[in-house]
């Protein structure tokens, strides 16, 4: 005997909530970045150039 759909139903719209979430929190500094990838392990020389800090909107 199988498992009836209905008791499967709040894992589906849990699962589906947690993709929308995680694509929508994407996209949110996707934009926030300048349609940029986000850079990870920026090192001193990325901190200091005139680049790095222009890529944030908050500074320029």
């Amino acid at each position: 005997m199988g498992v009836p759909f209905e008791a499967l139903l709040p894992y589906g719209i849990m699962l589906a909530m947690f993709g929308i979430t995680g694509a929508g929190l994407s996209k949110i500094r996707h934009m926030q970045n300048g349609g940029k990838r986000a850079r990870h392990s920026v090192d001193a020389w990325d901190r200091q150039s005139n680049t790095y800090e222009c890529s944030e909107i908050i500074q320029c």
